[in-house]
């Protein structure tokens, strides 16, 4: 019996799974192929009054008016560059059965196939008592690089998830 159990977790320590890698600030972060939708060229936002810094506003991606969200901004990873306007160029797009939004990334993410021997668990490393970091599910090893391995649906609150989501409601019905 015990070699069952111990032949399945090298089995699964072995299953390899896709992740999309974005640069917030100087880091990598990745995220599961499966939260993301499609990425596309950052439309054109429209800034709403009274809303959190990090939402940039709403923008019109085939056809759907979606809430676009600044992660560097909300997880204070912003660069200060002298003389440097910052320019998003693309946007993923996040699809969930209780929200659609956008994620501003400055170049092309790319994917890269891991495998769960390679990923160190966010709770062995990750203990702020101060703040949730949740969204935080482990850190990807590779030869010379740590990349961030996050649950974009968890970056953000109960409470600004059911602010994002009135909002594209009250676009959608518009």
């Amino acid at each position: 019996m015990e070699k069952v159990k111990e032949a399945n977790t090298r089995a699964e320590d072995t299953r390899k799974f896709q992740l999309v890698v974005i640069r917030l600030g100087d880091e990598e972060y990745g995220l599961h192929i499966d939260q993301i939708k499609e990425v596309v060229l950052t439309p054109n936002i429209t800034r709403l009054p009274q809303t959190p810094n990090y939402v940039k506003g709403v923008a019109n991606v085939r056809g759907n008016i979606i809430a676009i969200v600044d992660l560097e901004e909300k997880f204070g990873l912003q660069q200060l560059i002298e003389n440097q306007q910052k320019k998003d160029n693309y946007t993923l797009v996040i699809e969930s059965e209780e929200m659609k939004m956008g994620v501003l990334v400055k170049e092309v993410p790319n994917t890269l196939s891991v495998t769960m021997s390679q990923i160190e668990e966010a709770g062995n490393i990750v203990q702020d008592g101060q703040s949730d970091q949740s969204y935080i599910k482990g850190i990807v090893k590779l030869d010379d690089r740590l990349v961030i391995m996050i649950d974009i649906f968890k970056t953000l609150s109960e409470n600004e998830i059911s602010g994002i989501f009135k909002m594209n409601k009250q676009n959608a019905a518009v």
